[in-house]
């Protein structure tokens, strides 16, 4: 396991590079970015010193370099709008996104999983169809109408839950549901069909004729299984939880990384973006990590492969 774990870590240091070259030409593909810190009324001589002062006259290379160094410091620049390192800003949002992220997950596997298997052993019955309207339905609307959607049933009409902020457990609950069920449809389909081809295996078989019960036979020998596929794309919904957050926390006024990363673009503050940018690629690529260590403990065939 542990040979497995240093091969994947490994395996992580192309991507990491790759992070870096898509926050390097980002930066660069909206506009000069000595002209966007410098603003419209700056001066050609005082472009020219800035952008001496921070290496932007140097070849592209070097450029780079310099933005790898930094990188490695944890620097991203200044923000122009908060007149603070960018970091700072977007590490002290963190909890915010991570926590409506995970809520999310819970949202999206707490429906899915039931939803599928009840659909896979009750296939063609009303059970199946409800399921399977919902999957379709779920994967059509989008995050910011569903949102309002909610907003003016539970927080207008009924006054039950807060219109926006984050004040506590209960302004968890909508943007958790706005943002998993999207996901929750995607699994509960994923689920469906694994669920199905797994029932048809051998080994199953096998159980029900030892005389075995049926939920020991789903849940100890079929749900195993069929969770191998369904971890995998779980790992890939939280990396599309993660970018559906941006949308989210504007809808709901919550204070993350997707909020303060559209607060930045409109106010063209760069520095703000990359480092958003940055940390949100590194927040999908550990949630990918995970899901590969939790691949391998289903199956410990993946491990020596």
């Amino acid at each position: 396991m542990h040979t497995y774990i240093r091969r994947r870590l490994i395996q992580m240091l192309p991507v990491l590079i790759g992070i870096t070259l898509v926050v390097f030409v980002l930066v660069r593909m909206t506009g000069d970015p000595v002209v966007l810190m410098a603003g419209e009324d700056a001066s050609p001589e005082d472009i020219a010193r800035i952008r001496e002062t921070l290496g932007l006259d140097k070849p592209i290379y070097i450029q780079y370099a310099y933005f790898v160094r930094d990188l490695s410091r944890g620097q991203f620049g200044l923000s122009y709008r908060y007149k603070q390192q960018a970091l700072p800003l977007v590490v002290e949002r963190i909890p915010a996104t991570s926590s409506v992220a995970l809520s999310a997950l819970c949202v999206a596997v707490s429906i899915s999983i039931p939803a599928g298997i009840v659909s896979a052993v009750k296939r063609n019955s009303w059970p199946d169809y409800a399921a399977t309207s919902f999957a379709i339905l779920g994967q059509g609307m989008p995050h910011y109408w569903f949102g309002i959607m909610l907003i003016l049933l539970f927080s207008v009409t009924l006054g039950w839950l807060p219109v926006s902020g984050r004040t506590g457990l209960a302004s968890y609950v909508l943007p958790a549901i706005t943002l998993g069920y999207s996901p929750a449809a995607v699994l509960t389909r994923l689920m469906r069909s694994s669920m199905l081809e797994v029932m048809r295996q051998d080994y199953v078989t096998t159980a029900r004729s030892k005389g075995l019960s049926e939920r020991v036979v789903m849940f100890k020998h079929a749900l195993r299984n069929a969770l191998i596929p369904y971890v995998t794309v779980l790992g890939v919904q939280l990396g599309v939880m993660l970018g559906g957050a941006v949308i989210t926390e504007q809808v709901f006024a919550w204070p993350g990384m997707g909020r303060l990363a559209i607060t930045a673009v409109n106010a063209r503050d760069m520095s703000i973006v990359q480092a958003v940018v940055f940390v949100m690629a590194i927040g999908v690529m550990l949630a990918n990590f995970t899901v590969d260590i939790l691949y391998a403990l289903i199956d410990p065939r993946i491990r020596y492969s």
